[in-house]
């Protein structure tokens, strides 16, 4: 006589997914395989990530990769390998786009605000200071303000408002009665001819006037036809409304001389 193996057909009556073990003649015990749970007769898959999610951060996605397998990866707005996951802060780069002026705030993941601080005005992304500083940042309009530096001329740093027209850097640059009135000393008079107090025009308001008086005390004239701006019937507003806290700057393509 020969000994019953009872795991020789149909592995013993096991799962596939068992390990079919003989022990005494005729009988067997089924055990599932490794990353199986079951009797034996019936095995199913363990997934890991039922229970304490995989064993991954609680701010990490746990997929299942196999029996008793997983992986963990980190939720969008943090960074790590899964296991442990920190919150990645917007504004901890590159001010999370917020204009240097402006203060980021970090709201809820993937989200921000950007505010900009006192004495700035904008919508955060961009944020302006008064006219003076903002004439020293536009590169159309940093010789003007070199020159107001030269003659310490400080009117539009106060609170204003101010209209400001500025003639283009490449104006001043090569225009040589410039150097002229430097020399005669009358460029003060000719730069505060290019500004006008108590008032924040910007250019559809200068659409409706047809003079406004200069800080230097002389009138401007302003007409208005083909679609352009002209000052004194030479000087055109070839960019503008760039609104500071203290008033607005308009560039203009000509010097005005009063």
């Amino acid at each position: 006589c020969s000994a019953i193996d009872a795991c020789e057909t149909s592995n013993g009556g096991c799962s596939a997914k068992a390990d079919c073990r003989r022990t005494t003649p005729g009988n067997r015990v089924c055990v599932c395989n490794a990353g199986y749970t079951g009797d034996g007769i019936v095995c199913i898959e363990i997934n890991p990530c039922l229970e304490n999610n995989g064993g991954c951060d609680r701010n990490a996605e746990c997929t299942q990769t196999g029996p008793n397998q997983a992986v963990c990866n980190c939720l969008k707005g943090y960074s790590g390998d899964g296991k442990r996951c920190s919150y990645i802060s917007l504004c901890s780069q590159n001010n999370g786009g917020c204009s240097e002026f402006a203060i980021c705030n970090d709201t809820e993941l993937t989200e921000r605000t950007c505010t900009c601080k006192n004495n700035y005005i904008g919508d955060g992304f961009k944020c302006r200071g008064n006219i003076f500083q903002e004439l020293l940042r536009d590169s159309n309009t940093s010789r003007f303000y070199f020159h107001l530096e030269a003659l310490s001329i400080r009117d539009i740093a106060g609170p204003g408002p101010f209209t400001l027209f500025v003639p283009r850097t490449d104006v001043l640059n090569n225009d040589p009665r410039v150097k002229d009135w430097t020399a005669k000393g009358v460029m003060a008079q000719v730069l505060r001819y290019h500004m006008v107090g108590c008032a924040n025009l910007l250019y559809n308001d200068l659409k409706m006037i047809t003079n406004i008086t200069s800080l230097h005390g002389d009138p401007i004239h302003i007409s208005y036809s083909q679609n352009s701006l002209v000052l004194n019937n030479k000087a055109e507003i070839i960019l503008s409304d760039a609104v500071g806290t203290n008033g607005v700057i308009h560039v203009i393509n000509q010097i005005l001389v009063p």
